[in-house]
């Protein structure tokens, strides 16, 4: 009876909805979320002072080494579009290109790409308070016209879905639909090339990157990979093509891109080893396909990743050394393999 009672206050204390408007599940465990985030808010509140010393005074945010560092530690709500805008390059794309974005939406129509977005748009964050038709104002929209403005700059890339969850989150964090925008390009265009076009080859390179990275490092897991025939592809797809979006709690998700925008791609490697890793023998029990299927499931779940403060500090203390030089070796590798097969 005690336990139930603490949960219930919990529930009593704890916002059905997240500060990002989406609302929590049923099964959502308040009382842990509370113990979880009074600790979380003291490192919070932290970095906060932090930051706003670090950032006085205006002006754009550029990379450094202790930019790097307090990024690692978490960037606070209040300042993460800057911060996103900043170490990504986008806020220097957008300077250099006044204008640009809305002449794009008043650009000429494409009806194949407009039925497209559309079409995803309705479907996008159903849990989300902000996205729904009778909200005001409504993001829907705000999110047609980015991904709409986004296909007609990329017109190699279009639409592909994935891109729909992305933009709402950065949609969600800028409250900017020009940052938004701009922020998008620097993804797909530069730290995510080739993840949205019609052949995929660098969301299906990273994949086979992704295989070959835990061969080496935990050539247990690749052994019951390759003993049940199971491509990378049907367990981590959904890693890659929404960057953990709906995959990962959303604090996790956001502290993740932090590293994301001023680091590069590496970190999904980083994220994605680190799970693996921290579940191995969880991951080993599996006897068949569905059952590794729905392990790979779980392990994006819990405690672990909830606590998204230690969990940022684990994937920076496990897999060890993983550097882009490396990385990079293994793409041309995993690419000319691709496109050895057809």
């Amino acid at each position: 009876m005690e336990t139930a009672g603490r949960a219930q206050a919990a529930r009593d204390r704890v916002p059905r909805v997240d500060p990002y408007g989406f609302e929590r599940p049923e099964d959502f465990d308040y009382a842990a979320y509370e113990e979880f985030f009074s600790a979380y808010l003291v490192i919070l509140t932290r970095r906060a002072i932090k930051w706003s010393k670090l950032l006085k005074g205006g002006g754009g945010v550029q990379k450094s080494m202790t930019v790097k560092r307090y990024i690692r530690k978490g960037v606070p709500l209040e300042h993460r579009a800057r911060v996103w805008m900043g170490v990504s390059g986008a806020q220097a794309q957008m300077d250099r290109n006044p204008g640009y974005y809305h002449r794009l939406l008043r650009g000429e129509r494409n009806d194949s790409l407009e039925e497209a977005i559309r079409t995803d748009v309705t479907r996008t964050f159903p849990d989300n308070v902000r996205f729904r038709k009778g909200a005001e104002p409504c993001l829907q929209r705000t999110l047609y016209n980015v991904l709409l403005a986004y296909g007609h700059h990329n017109r190699g890339v279009g639409y592909c879905q994935g891109m729909n969850f992305i933009a709402g989150y950065l949609i969600l964090i800028t409250k900017n639909e020009e940052e938004a925008f701009w922020l998008l390009d620097a993804l797909v265009g530069r730290i995510l090339p080739d993840y949205y076009s019609p052949s995929m080859l660098g969301l299906r390179m990273d994949q086979e990157v992704l295989g070959e990275l835990v061969r080496t490092k935990l050539p247990a897991v690749a052994a019951l990979m390759d003993g049940h025939g199971v491509l990378w592809t049907l367990v981590v797809s959904r890693w890659f093509i929404c960057l953990f979006v709906d995959v990962l709690p959303v604090e996790t998700v956001l502290r993740v891109w932090d590293c994301l925008f001023s680091e590069g791609s590496k970190i999904i490697f980083r994220v994605a080893l680190t799970l693996i890793k921290q579940h191995q023998a969880f991951i080993l029990e599996a006897t068949s396909v569905p059952d590794i299927c729905e392990r790979f499931k779980e392990i994006t779940r819990g405690a672990f990743v909830t606590e998204c403060h230690a969990f940022m500090q684990k994937i920076f203390s496990e897999p060890g050394s993983l550097s882009m030089a490396h990385i990079t070796r293994l793409r041309e590798r995993c690419r000319a393999k691709l496109l050895a097969q057809g």
